[in-house]
């Protein structure tokens, strides 16, 4: 077993930036496994040694094609080792690569590419490739596309396209002609220069360009594996777009810190299966990603014998009992514990496994606040699911979870080194080594960033409670007050709905309203295997989601979240009154959701303002005609004449109103 190897050669003290990395691990672990990718169905391997030497013979190759220190490189498409490798290459030549989001359409990218004045872009594939010469005449410094894979473009000419091998025999002919050349430029590397730039998801705007050096990012890699006792044994599983700083941190810049291995999925279909052959031992999945397994799961069982379905729900209501408290550490009574103990060895640990987590030694979600039942599910049946809290701005690791204190409704204190402090409006306020330098030439947004005494303003509204553990109540600017005073939370309101299986997505409306009113989207596949089961045929998500049936169903779903939030004195007055469901899915191409999945609630409220009104005059029906984005870049329209049903509500408490 490889695990049971003897620990490396403890690593260099001078390793404060990127490519010294690189290079002490190739000089310490330098035949351990650094890279795995999964090909044709085989797990390819590459050693510390492997990617340093390719990382270095590519710095050549982005040399040879006019990188300079400080030039910005794109690199697009998803987890693959050679776009790894190139981000290794930019940073040894003391360039800035900049990700972008492999799903995006090439309007998108135009911003960023022009924003960020980038010279070169390392693509994945075809598709990328493809983007790269539809925008290229409104990007005039894009002057190479460096690809990956070169299937589909055998007959492609363009002169601006070089292949991976093409621009490594460059990088070998440029090695040649100066030896010395990205060795010295990798030496006069400064731990505080810019290492990685992160456009933000534009929520609310234009993206920023989120700078961060070496020292940033390395600092908060290193406080996290010094608290969770992280090795260079440790498996990871690459599987989320490494655009986005919460991937980016854990299979890139954690890499590079602690030395484990980072695996590549096949493809994002083949996740759930590479996963089961990985068996990562720290993983990291926002809480959509668990929402989707927790739902696979739920599929499963209802599809299952009435024996297995007994014995499931049975073992589940022991593990909701007492397996967090297990987890923990907690006492728990001996007959208790042997039951958990069978609970284990037929259903929790077969779970584990057919998830993919049999192995998990530590696990973390973040990016969005998660559902407490949803959260409570994955530590009872033994995953030690933590939350964490951070951003772009601050290098990911602001709070994060100590074993042993670990609750559903806080972020864990916060990690060392940081300072956290909440304003008069109860805003977060941060202090950090991990502090981005600034947002790419904007002045002014950086400035608005930071109050008078230097701490960054997060624009989430929490606060730290008695243990000094982080509550996230919502963003700053969402939180509101009801008509009548009341609390509003949005998010917590919508995570509550997304706990079930069957709503993929939820948008609550309610700030200076009477009450609370929703959007929901349905979840295609928990709902259409649902359907199937009972004869109900449909021509798609549009004709599922308008059924009678499929309503009755979601009304159950939102009076029990009315119920649960009957029973909290600060948001009994925040219960669901009305509801619709959205004749199409929320999507990023549509400019409704982040790229990271957040919902621009703005932005929705605005587009669906005829919804949103029909939802508070209390019609029973609205029509609705939308113009939508397919992923060809090609546009058509969907219209539907949506119902508006009316929830179930419990009485208000009277302290919400007090309140």
């Amino acid at each position: 077993m490889e695990h049971a190897l003897p620990a490396s050669p403890p690593m260099p003290a001078a390793t404060d930036t990127f490519p010294s990395l690189l290079f002490a691990h190739a000089a310490a672990r330098g035949d351990r496994p650094a890279i795995r990718e999964k090909d044709l169905g085989i797990w390819q391997t590459l050693s510390w040694r492997d990617v340093a030497d390719a990382a270095r013979t590519m710095a050549h190759g982005l040399a040879a094609l006019g990188v300079r220190s400080g030039h910005h490189v794109a690199v697009v498409g998803e987890n693959r080792p050679r776009l790894y490798i190139a981000m290794m290459a930019t940073q040894m030549l003391g360039a800035i690569p900049v990700p972008l989001y492999q799903d995006a359409v090439a309007q998108e990218m135009v911003y960023v590419l022009q924003d960020a004045a980038v010279r070169v872009a390392v693509v994945e594939d075809q598709e990328q490739v493809d983007k790269m010469l539809e925008i290229r005449g409104q990007c005039p410094d894009l002057a190479y596309v460096v690809y990956d894979d070169p299937r589909g473009l055998r007959h492609y000419s363009d002169p601006m396209l070089v292949a991976w091998e093409a621009a490594e025999q460059q990088g070998r002919d440029h090695a040649a002609a100066h030896p010395d050349y990205v060795t010295q430029a990798a030496a006069a590397v400064n731990p505080h220069d810019t290492a990685a730039m992160f456009y933000t998801s534009g929520t609310t705007g234009k993206p920023k360009g989120v700078v961060l050096t070496h020292h940033a990012l390395i600092d908060r890699a290193q406080a996290i594996a010094e608290l969770e006792n992280l090795t260079d044994r440790e498996d990871v599983l690459a599987y989320l777009p490494p655009a986005w700083i919460g991937q980016n941190m854990f299979s890139y810049t954690q890499l590079l810190v602690t030395g484990f291995t980072v695996n590549h999925p096949e493809s994002p279909e083949t996740v759930a299966i590479d996963m089961r052959d990985i068996g990562p031992t720290y993983y990291f999945a926002p809480p959509r990603v668990l929402e989707a397994l927790l739902t696979q799961v739920t599929i499963r069982m209802e599809d299952a014998s009435r024996i297995k379905r007994a014995m499931y729900k049975r073992a589940m209501a022991l593990a909701s009992r007492v397996g967090t408290r297990i987890l923990d550490g907690e006492s728990v009574s001996a007959w208790d514990r042997f039951k958990y103990g069978v609970g284990n060895l037929c259903v929790y640990g077969p779970l584990r496994n057919s998830l993919g987590m049999s192995r998990v030694r530590v696990a973390y979600t973040a990016g969005e606040a998660i559902g407490p039942d949803l959260f409570v599910f994955y530590r009872s049946i033994g995953i030690n699911l933590k939350q964490l809290y951070g951003s772009t701005e601050t290098s990911v690791f602001v709070c994060v979870q100590a074993d042993g204190r670990v609750r559903a409704d806080t972020v864990g204190p916060p990690v060392a080194g940081v300072q956290i402090k909440i304003a008069g409006n109860g805003e977060i306020l941060v202090k950090s080594p991990g502090l981005f330098k600034a947002y790419y030439g904007n002045p002014d947004a950086t400035r608005e960033a930071f109050d008078a005494e230097g701490w960054f303003l997060t624009g989430d509204a929490g606060y730290l409670d008695e243990e000094g553990q982080l509550k996230i109540i919502d963003r700053a600017k969402d939180v509101g007050k009801l008509a009548d005073g009341g609390l509003f939370a949005p998010k917590y309101i919508e995570n509550k709905l997304k706990f079930f299986p069957f709503i993929k997505e939820a948008v609550a409306f309610g700030a200076n309203r009477d009450e609370v009113c929703a959007f929901i989207n349905i979840d295609l596949e928990a709902v259409g295997n649902w359907a199937e089961r009972r004869g109900m045929p449909y021509a798609g998500y549009t004709d599922l989601a308008s059924k009678t049936e499929v309503y009755d169903l979601i009304t159950e779903c939102v009076e029990q979240v009315n119920a649960d939030l009957a029973g909290d004195p600060q948001l009994s007055g925040s219960q669901i009154h009305r509801f619709l469901i959205l004749h199409k899915e929320l999507d990023p191409d549509d400019d409704e959701l982040t790229r990271t999945r957040k919902v621009r609630r703005a932005f929705i409220a605005t587009k669906y303002a005829v919804l949103v009104d029909a939802l508070f005059e209390g019609r029973t029906s609205q029509y609705i005609d939308t113009e939508v984005k397919f992923e060809d870049g090609r546009s058509g329209r969907v219209s539907a004449d949506l119902r508006i049903a009316t929830a179930r509500t419990l009485p208000v408490r009277a302290q919400a109103k007090a309140a």
